[in-house]
């Protein structure tokens, strides 16, 4: 396998990220609760934004696969 072959599909994939999360813009919820909980000096725990994240990952899981086809 050729290593510039999979630099190749590595940037294509790269190039596709705006557009496939441009799909998903109802989703930016998880933006939104990571920025609010990390105001002031307080930092991101661990599944605080689980249920905004899955929501996020779904969508662009879903995106992609419309994508593909």
């Amino acid at each position: 396998m050729s290593g510039s072959n999979v630099w190749s599909r590595t940037r294509e994939k790269m190039r596709l990220f705006p557009e496939l999360f441009a799909q998903c813009a109802n989703e930016v919820m998880y933006g939104k609760c990571v920025a609010a909980t990390t105001t002031g000096t307080q930092e991101l725990r661990k599944d605080l934004c689980a249920k905004e994240f899955e929501a996020l990952k779904i969508c662009f899981t879903n995106a992609a696969k419309k994508r593909a086809r």
